[in-house]
């Protein structure tokens, strides 16, 4: 294979935790999803966007808030509430505030499927990651986690083409 020269690639080591870390988030996402799948029949996406709702003053936020806290793209969460609208999850109210916007907003099946999805995912994220963690350990990845969220310039969702960020 030819590498490009002049590139300031990683050394050895940092190769060695960047692809550790890769593999890392792949195989937690997809234990957790299939746990989540298994216990409450929701999806990792599911259950992401049902936490944000869940955590919202009165459940309730616009489509563009939704986007720009999952970092999603426009398209991709509009897919996934209409999925999640139509088993009753989620449900869509106009803003009467302005009239040109709406809000996604958490419906009772939605808050009681949280409810029941959250204490076995939680034991899950334990068992899978911090049970095989100590203290330390903990404190120094919640302090390079922020370090590192620190440099990145937040990514603003796409729009859909319309003008309309919600």
């Amino acid at each position: 294979m030819m590498w490009a020269m002049g590139v300031d690639w990683l050394t050895a080591e940092e190769q060695r935790a960047w692809r550790a870390y890769i593999s890392l988030h792949r195989e937690l996402t997809a234990r957790l999803n299939r746990q989540l799948q298994a216990d409450s029949q929701l999806s990792l996406p599911d259950y992401e966007v049902l936490v944000h709702l869940s955590e919202a003053p009165g459940g309730r936020m616009r489509p563009y808030e939704l986007a720009k806290a999952l970092q999603w793209e426009q398209s991709r969460l509009s897919h996934q509430l209409s999925r999640m609208q139509r088993r009753g999850l989620v449900g869509r109210e106009e803003c009467t505030g302005d009239g040109r916007g709406a809000f996604m907003v958490l419906t009772a099946c939605g808050l009681e499927t949280i409810h029941a999805a959250a204490p076995s995912h939680a034991a899950k994220v334990r068992e899978l990651f911090f049970d095989a963690l100590t203290p330390d350990h903990v404190a120094a990845i919640a302090e390079i986690s922020h370090q590192g969220l620190a440099g990145l310039t937040p990514v603003e969702p796409v729009c859909d083409g319309t003008g309309e960020s919600d």
